[in-house]
């Protein structure tokens, strides 16, 4: 028997509170929050159903006019959405809703906006503003996609230094439609850039008759000349002022240096014109009606491509241009090359040179006695020679039907092969070669690298060249390097370079483009190599070039070409991985070209003692 108030009673009446509380929540309506009209208009603007969503809205007319802007401006390929969640309380409501654009080439924008719903006469609409769409977006505006453009590749020489990099430049236009001459534009042109840039001896230069002449006669836009990125802002707003000429700036790749190597860097950087440029990048902003950008609400950085690597190294240039001006009285040329990778380092002339074309690279002088690194090579390859063989160096001596003569007619009569190659005797290298069998000493040279064709993007050469020797008096000559042998400091430093190496490398000026030769490398005969290396070691201890003695470990060979004016000053040897050629035209004697290839190194010495160790 229960009572009244007893506990199990008391529980009961609790139970039975519960349930009926329960059920009077169960059955009161939810308060309606528009969320069937705010996916229909999720789904119609996903669609780009832009009239069926603007629809859906409480100003249908702005509404139609932001969407359709924001589709066309985004160029986006589908939408995707959702509700994260809605809360309203019959009259309004407020929707966090998730937005991911697909805007093709796998970009994506994903973010989350607020969108505001009213009921209106009875009829659910979403209140239309702009930040509806984006929360960032305010008044007349509209998201739309952009291209960031990725920098070109910077282009760093092979000691890092840095050659070229992503700028502006300024380019003069003439529009002849609209000026009174085009001579006259033209020489008005002229005077503001010739005038201004006269302090600057490598600044820019028009030539008023020759671009005259090239504009007239035609209409519409017309180059006149590409100024510098850092061109005064005075000089540029005189060009303005001139009728019918502009001045746009352009995307360039500019030289950190002007002054450094021109004509190396014109070649680096017609090579890198069409080089990586690296990864766009892209942005979403706020644009207004005109397409004007506001703000910026979404970026992916532009990635840069990685540095071009070319192959002049920038402090062995400054030294071997350096060197060459110390004789700036004559056409004197440098090449040095990498022996290890075939890079070419540096290409230095006088302007003296520069007159007459790349003659370091593409010149041909007789080689004189730096040939007789092939002859020698010749001889312990074929005729069974070593640097201590016993071998003919009288002052004047018969050779077939040729007499040949030393230089000032010294001689020691028998000798080494070493000593000889160190008194640089002409009897002694004319007779090896008049041993040889025709056509054996041109294929040595080419052993050599000297007569083989390279292919280098980026630069023209011709090593030289070395004839059959069919004839016995120009076989004999061409053992010393006279007669028909020809070489450009080029070729001769590709010779060092195969020394050193103990191959011919594949030249070249911008590693990755690669290089293309008439002939494959093969290494040279070990026996070669050795008395070679010992013999051109002997020429700087004790030989022809002992003015050079000082700067290292240096293995050379010089030479004095006999040639029409004058006799060519040579020198051709290398240190460690670095091959080199010296060539004076008309220079005299050898010692000229010792004491520009002994400045070259000292001032290599000095700048490596100023480069702070890593």
């Amino acid at each position: 028997m229960e009572f009244p108030g007893s506990p199990r009673r008391r529980l009961g009446g609790l139970l039975l509170a519960l349930a009926l509380l329960a059920g009077a929540v169960a059955c009161t309506p939810r308060p309606e929050d528009g969320r069937e009209v705010l996916e229909r208009f999720l789904t119609a603007l996903a669609a780009a159903d832009i009239p069926g969503a603007a629809e859906l809205t409480d100003r249908p007319e702005a509404a139609e006019e932001d969407l359709g802007l924001a589709w066309r401006a985004l160029d986006a390929s589908y939408l995707e959405h959702g509700i994260a969640r809605i809360d309203g309380d019959g009259a309004q409501s407020t929707a966090e809703v998730d937005l991911d654009w697909a805007l093709g080439g796998d970009r994506r924008w994903r973010y989350r906006t607020t969108m505001a719903l009213a009921r209106v006469r009875g009829q659910w609409l979403l209140r239309w503003q702009p930040s509806a769409l984006h929360p960032r977006l305010g008044a007349n505006q509209h998201p739309a996609l952009r291209t960031l453009p990725a920098d070109r590749a910077t282009v760093v020489g092979s000691d890092g230094a840095e050659l070229l990099r992503p700028g502006t430049v300024h380019r003069v236009i003439l529009d002849r439609d609209v000026a009174d001459s085009a001579q006259g534009a033209v020489n008005r042109i002229a005077t503001v850039v010739n005038n201004g840039f006269a302090a600057d001896p490598q600044g820019p230069r028009v030539d008023a008759r020759a671009v005259g002449a090239a504009a007239a006669g035609g209409s519409g836009p017309f180059s006149v000349i590409v100024l510098p990125g850092d061109a005064p802002g005075r000089i540029r707003e005189q060009l303005a002022e001139i009728p019918g000429v502009r001045v746009n700036d352009e995307a360039a790749m500019v030289r950190p240096d002007p002054g450094f190597a021109p004509e190396l860097m014109s070649r680096v950087e017609d090579l890198v014109a069409e080089g990586p440029a690296g990864v766009d990048g892209w942005a979403v902003v706020a644009a207004s009606p005109d397409g004007a950008t506001v703000s910026e609400l979404h970026r992916v950085a532009p990635r840069a491509a990685e540095a071009v690597r070319a192959s002049i190294d920038k402090s062995v240039q400054d030294a071997a241009q350096a060197a060459v001006d110390t004789r700036a009285d004559a056409e004197t040329m440098l090449v040095a090359i990498r022996p290890s990778t075939g890079e070419v380092l540096a290409v230095a002339q006088t302007r003296k040179a520069d007159e007459r074309g790349d003659l370091a690279l593409t010149g041909q002088f007789p080689p004189g006695s730096t040939f007789k690194i092939i002859t020698a090579g010749a001889g312990i390859a074929l005729a069974g020679l070593d640097p201590g063989a016993t071998v003919p160096c009288p002052g004047t001596m018969e050779i077939g039907n040729r007499v040949v003569t030393n230089y000032n007619g010294s001689g020691v009569g028998d000798t080494s092969l070493d000593a000889a190659f160190a008194r640089s005797c002409n009897t002694t290298f004319g007779n090896i070669a008049h041993s040889l069998a025709p056509g054996q000493l041109k294929e040595q040279a080419a052993a050599f690298g000297l007569g083989v064709d390279y292919r280098i993007p980026g630069l023209t050469t011709f090593t030289g060249s070395v004839s059959e020797g069919t004839d016995e008096a120009e076989r004999t000559d061409a053992g010393y390097g006279q007669g028909l042998d020809l070489a450009s400091p080029f070729g001769m430093a590709l010779v060092a370079a195969t020394v050193a190496r103990g191959g011919t490398p594949a030249p070249t000026l911008l590693p990755a483009a690669g290089t293309w030769s008439s002939r494959a490398s093969r290494p040279l005969d070990p026996a070669v190599l050795a008395g070679l290396r010992s013999m051109m070691r002997s020429v700087v201890t004790s030989g022809t070039a002992t003015a050079i003695a000082g700067r290292g470990e240096v293995r050379g060979k010089t030479g004095e070409a006999e040639a029409p004016g004058g006799s060519h000053a040579w020198f051709t040897g290398y240190r460690g991985d670095l091959a080199f050629a010296t060539l004076i035209v008309h220079g005299g004697g050898s010692e000229h070209a010792v004491a520009v290839t002994d400045r070259f190194l000292e001032l290599l010495d000095e700048a490596a003692e100023l480069t702070p160790a890593p």
